[in-house]
């Protein structure tokens, strides 16, 4: 559910085409989700073994050297609404491909970059977003080891949607009777409890002790309101 809510988000519709471009760790990570979410994807690579691996798993796969903004076009790379750089270590590369996306007027571009300098001069040419995988998996650990949350993302801005236990003041009461909103600054979208699927959180709904609850809203809050499941 939180993948879904990760998609909804960042304007991902089901069925979108979406371009990755790298097939290393961290795009093929991306690309293998994207197609489990029900997404077209259409993976690039210069390495010919890296691309034949992953023939089968994608929609498409292709060879070829994605600096080229010819090359590019003539894939029908235009065509798609999303693309992603997953180029690892390869600096020139990375930003040059970004600069050709740029160029074709993607209008979601999304570059993982190595360092802080990196994305900033993604972003100046263009990206629309930037991620930094070892710092953003760091901070989410950092949230998760404490026990209280049991999954969390984080996005721009300080908007965080997490899966925590569900806090004191919740239990045993319709939603709509707790206020967490007004109380406590987030919002509860979904509400699971052993054995069963999440279910949308209708304000009717009677929270129990056990239950995890998906919230959602600023970070510093959601952390707050998860806070309260051990006060």
């Amino acid at each position: 559910m939180l993948a879904d809510l990760f998609r909804t988000s960042f304007g991902f519709t089901k069925g979108d085409g979406v371009v990755v471009i790298g097939l290393g760790r961290f795009g093929c990570a991306v690309a293998e989700s994207l197609v489990r979410l029900g997404h077209e994807v259409m993976g690039i690579d210069r390495d010919a073994q890296q691309v034949q691996l992953w023939a089968d798993r994608l929609t498409h796969t292709v060879q070829a050297d994605a600096t080229n903004v010819h090359t590019l076009r003539q894939l029908g790379v235009a065509d798609f609404p999303h693309a992603i750089v997953g180029i690892g270590n390869d600096l020139s590369a990375s930003l040059m491909t970004a600069m050709a996306l740029t160029e074709l007027e993607i209008k979601d571009i999304w570059v993982k970059a190595a360092t802080t300098e990196h994305g900033q001069i993604a972003q100046r040419i263009g990206a629309h977003h930037v991620v930094h995988p070892e710092a953003e998996m760091g901070e989410r650990i950092a949230h998760l080891i404490t026990g209280r949350i049991v999954d969390y993302i984080e996005f721009g801005a300080g908007f965080a949607v997490a899966t925590i236990h569900a806090p004191a003041p919740t239990h045993n009461r319709p939603l709509a009777d707790c206020d967490v909103l007004e109380a406590f600054g987030v919002n509860v979208v979904g509400v699971k409890r052993a054995g069963e699927n999440f279910r949308h959180a209708g304000p009717d709904m009677v929270v129990m002790p056990g239950d995890l609850l998906i919230v959602s809203g600023p970070a510093s809050k959601v952390e707050a309101f998860a806070g309260r499941a051990s006060a």
